[in-house]
């Protein structure tokens, strides 16, 4: 990055208007392209998904978990319905309950996205469920998936795999 010394001498009276502009434009450029190489949304009509991620997983291990934010940015309704991923034969949407005092787990069979809500799965609540792991998830691993919703039909993902006590993408559990 340019720190204000160097953004100071290329903008210096010594340059042209036009080498001036130039500076900025590349500036920008490089901004933006940094920008959309960092981007983790993925998108389909009006359904975005940001921050998918996942933690590693030890070997042997049979299920690992998938997190994300899902925004409806459209003004009809939405169901997340499910999805898929190729490190797992199975692929189970989940909250997590209080009854009676005790926290349990149960399964979903979709998510409903009224128009301009958003969801959050994260450790502790709302999460994916990655059944019958086909090899253990590896830290840096970029995992392929697949999310299906009722009307914005199916979006392709990948699952950021972070270590198992790393700190999750955005900051969050």
């Amino acid at each position: 990055m340019l720190d204000l010394f160097h953004w100071q001498f290329i903008m210096s009276e010594t340059g042209s208007m036009t080498s001036k502009l130039f500076c900025v434009a590349v500036a920008c450029a490089l901004l933006a392209t940094a920008r959309a190489a960092s981007a983790e949304d993925f998108k389909a009509g009006d359904i975005v998904i940001s921050r998918p991620w996942s933690r590693a997983t030890p070997a042997g291990a049979q299920v690992g978990a998938g997190y994300l934010v899902v925004e409806n940015r459209g003004s009809l309704p939405d169901r997340f319905l499910g999805g898929s991923v190729e490190a797992a034969t199975g692929f189970e949407l989940h909250d997590i309950v209080l009854e009676g005092g005790i926290m349990k787990m149960r399964q979903l069979t979709g998510i409903d996205l009224p128009p301009g809500s958003s969801i959050e799965a994260k450790p502790g609540g709302l999460h994916i469920m990655f059944v019958g792991l086909l090899h253990p998830l590896a830290a840096e691993e970029k995992v392929r998936g697949a999310l299906q919703f009722e009307h914005a039909g199916r979006i392709e993902v990948k699952f950021k795999v972070i270590g198992m006590g790393a700190r999750p993408p955005g900051g969050g559990d």
